[in-house]
């Protein structure tokens, strides 16, 4: 088979330049997160492919990347199911195996615990502007909290970083399940027709609320219950005090400290902000993850179809694991989307080290090259980011080349004559 030089559709290299733009933001997710007090944790790339089928995962479910059975436990002639060869798969995300994570080790683990995790994750998904199929995840959860502490903290660490990475102005759209089960119910949906009723509405914001009654009459639903589900949305939508008529509307469909909590979280966030962003409430907020239990959110940025950051509480998913359910809420930030942004953007990285480089003639003396190098070396003393290389015949072309990756300064030097 031939070899090629291009890298597997949905997958990249990673030129000089935007990377030192991720380390960046690398060192900002780490600095912002620790300073809130998460401890970063690793899990491995491949999980158990039980673990990544258990309908936690919704449509990434379809997208994992699943690995055969190696050596003597593989017997493709015999094999009559895919279980029969396959074993294990490339995580799609973070959040199964953090939850496999604690379920392993929270005897030693503090209560409430705090993590962050970054690393890739694989999914065999269509490539996309801001869309991979390997990729860097950045999440932040919050397990052993049952309380709305848990999303002030989660959303006030990442508006925090975020901030710090120069934006602003970005929406930070907020719902809860609890809330989208609980309109369900008060038009009149049955509950096993929730999933399929949340899906259409998800659509809201590209195919608007026609479309959405339009989708729901053509499922099959009533137009009673369609009519009911949608009047509410506008009602809300033209309420001074969104939560507060939903609150009223809910009533005996819904626990009563759910909007209740979520005035708390919005407050409190606001209160606490460090940057200029949105909080809003969004009924139509849905996220596509079965697993979560209560509140979701996501963030928006002007420009940037689809969000750039999305989270919420998945109470049930550790008790897979455990058999006992423990509260868990976890935010995850699309890194790669960020600093597709960034890049686009020009984005410089602030207080960068100096660059200098020089350049040698090919045949330069020996003890003028230990004279370079004994420059170098100070000057690496005193911070500066120092390149020692041999001169190309094309010259002018190499230091263009090295003007792109951020080299200020260059000095040649020649053999003594």
């Amino acid at each position: 088979m031939a070899m090629t030089k291009k890298p597997v559709t949905g997958m990249k290299d990673i030129l000089p330049g935007e990377m030192q733009v991720r380390d960046y933001v690398i060192r900002q997710i780490q600095e912002t997160y620790k300073s809130f007090g998460f401890s970063h944790i690793e899990t491995p790339c491949m999980e158990n492919i039980g673990n990544l089928s258990s309908r936690q995962g919704g449509e990434n479910e379809k997208l994992i990347f699943k690995v055969l059975k190696r050596g003597e436990k593989l017997h493709i002639p015999e094999a009559q199911t895919e279980a029969d060869v396959v074993d294990c798969g490339m995580r799609y995300d973070l959040t199964v195996p953090l939850s496999r994570y604690y379920a392993n080790n929270s005897s030693v683990l503090p209560s409430p615990f705090k993590a962050l995790q970054m690393g890739n994750v694989w999914r065999a998904d269509r490539p996309q502007r801001g869309r991979f199929r390997q990729f860097m995840q950045c999440d932040i959860d919050i397990l052993g909290d049952a309380t709305c502490l848990a999303e002030i903290e989660l959303m006030s660490a990442t508006t925090t970083l975020l901030g710090k990475l120069g934006f602003a102005g970005f929406q930070v759209c907020f719902n809860d399940r609890r809330v989208l089960k609980a309109m369900a119910a008060c038009s009149g949906f049955a509950e096993k027709d929730y999933d399929q009723v949340f899906i259409i509405l998800d659509k809201m914001d590209k195919i608007g609320m026609d479309g959405v009654a339009g989708e729901l009459l053509e499922s099959g639903f009533s137009e009673e219950a369609v009519d009911k589900y949608l009047g509410l949305f506008t009602d809300i939508s033209n309420a001074k005090d969104a939560l507060s008529s939903l609150e009223e509307k809910l009533e005996g469909f819904i626990d009563g400290a759910v909007i209740p909590s979520m005035k708390t979280i919005i407050d409190s966030v606001k209160a606490a902000a460090s940057c200029e962003f949105s909080l809003v409430f969004d009924p139509t907020l849905v996220r596509g993850m079965s697993y979560y239990t209560g509140s979701i959110f996501e963030i928006k940025m002007e420009g940037f179809g689809g969000s750039v950051a999305g989270g919420g509480r998945y109470d049930e998913m550790i008790g897979k694991f455990t058999g006992m359910d423990t509260p868990a809420c976890g935010f995850s930030i699309g890194f790669e989307r960020i600093i597709t942004i960034l890049m686009e953007n020009g984005f410089q990285v602030p207080g960068a080290r100096k660059k200098k480089a020089y350049l040698l003639e090919k045949n330069m003396d020996a003890e003028e090259m230990v004279q370079v190098l004994s420059e170098a070396g100070k000057e690496r003393e005193a911070g500066v980011q120092v390149l020692v290389a041999h001169m190309n015949k094309n010259k002018k072309f190499q230091k263009e080349q090295l003007a792109k990756e951020g080299y200020e300064e260059f000095v040649e030097r020649y053999r003594r004559k």
